[in-house]
């Protein structure tokens, strides 16, 4: 269900301001560009921008977003037309094989920023803050942000939790003219207090203090919200108390919009240990694991039977002329065995 909304932003503080009139200033006036497309033609699109997600949501039309890391990911994941392409500190677990989201650093964050800018033409690009980098003072926050978007080629940046202290920081950024997506319910930088990857909302109190960190966010600036694995009743009034986007990820259908990772809506990862955490609200809309390990396999069965490369797959050839005298400058050189199999291969 689309919740109707009310008029977008109507309830916002005037720093919410700052963000839509100064820091996407540029992004608004020009958004017509000319992109070639997989087959090489060139279409005119439309950038998405921060009025075009607000005009969506003022509409009713469900927002779309994918979490990606990479040049590639980034291109499939334009040519889809997704409005939000995140490139989310997830990364640690799903590319850097940790069991957390804790361990990436802002440097490798900003690897896989770099990499996704350079695909993604068309969508909005936010890029994670990840743990370690702001919690100390407003400083580090507004460095890490700054990087971001300036070095990483990201449009705005996300930030974890509610309460106070990313309250402040939201409206920290703000005032910097930083664009900020807010992220409650299950917030994986904060793993060790929920003990575990749990959902969260799940007792009447602590729905209600969802709903009110859901408008603090607003109130500080935040342009959407993330809910990650809660009720969707709970959901449901948080999309309802505010009037900004709600963007779903296990949080049901109430939501504005929703956001898969790449990999796990791909079926990318075929293996053990990635079943045993391969998260239960995911549709896998391909198989694509499947398909990697059946395609790693033949290669590996075509070059022990000898199948592959094979005439086919050996493009580059010397002239018979130039294979005579190579012949001949090896035996000159003493390279005689070298001279055989080049005169094998002549035969053959």
């Amino acid at each position: 269900m689309m919740p109707k909304p009310s008029h977008f932003y109507a309830r916002l503080k005037s720093s919410t301001n700052i963000v839509f009139g100064r820091a996407h200033f540029l992004q608004s006036f020009k958004t017509k560009y000319t992109y070639r497309n997989l087959y090489g033609n060139a279409d005119l699109f439309e950038k998405t921008t921060l009025k075009i997600i607000r005009d969506k949501y003022e509409q009713g039309t469900a927002l779309t977003a994918v979490t990606a890391y990479d040049y590639s990911s980034a291109i499939h994941v334009d040519q889809a037309d997704i409005d939000i392409l995140l490139v989310g500190d997830s990364a640690s677990m799903v590319i850097h094989g940790h069991d957390t989201t804790l361990p990436i650093t802002l440097e490798e964050m900003l690897v896989h920023c770099r990499s996704v800018s350079r695909g993604a033409k068309k969508a909005f690009l936010v890029g994670d803050i990840p743990f370690g980098s702001y919690e100390s003072d407003d400083e580090h926050l507004l460095k890490a942000a700054i990087r971001i978007l300036k070095e990483g080629g990201m449009h705005a940046v996300k930030l974890e939790g509610g309460g106070n202290l990313r309250v402040s920081s939201v409206r920290k950024l703000n005032q910097a003219g930083i664009a900020v997506m807010g992220h409650i319910g299950l917030t994986p930088q904060s793993v060790s207090l929920f003990g575990g990857f749990r959902p969260q909302g799940n007792n009447a109190r602590a729905a209600v203090r969802l709903v009110e960190q859901a408008i603090e966010l607003q109130d500080a600036g935040c342009f959407s919200i993330v809910l990650e694995c809660l009720p969707d009743c709970v959901s449901a009034a948080i999309t309802s108390s505010v009037n900004i986007p709600t963007i779903g990820i296990g949080a049901g259908s109430s939501t504005n919009g929703q956001i898969l990772v790449y990999h796990d809506l791909l079926g990318f990862l075929q293996h053990p240990h990635h079943a045993k955490v391969t998260p239960k609200f995911c549709k896998q809309y391909a198989q694509v694991g499947k398909v990697i390990n059946d395609a790693m396999l033949h290669f590996k069965n075509d070059v022990a039977t000898g199948v592959f490369p094979g005439a086919l797959f050996s493009p580059y050839i010397l002239k018979l002329h130039e294979r005579e005298i190579f012949v001949e400058l090896l035996k000159k050189s003493g390279y005689y065995e070298a001279a055989s199999s080049v005169e094998a291969f002549q035969s053959s």
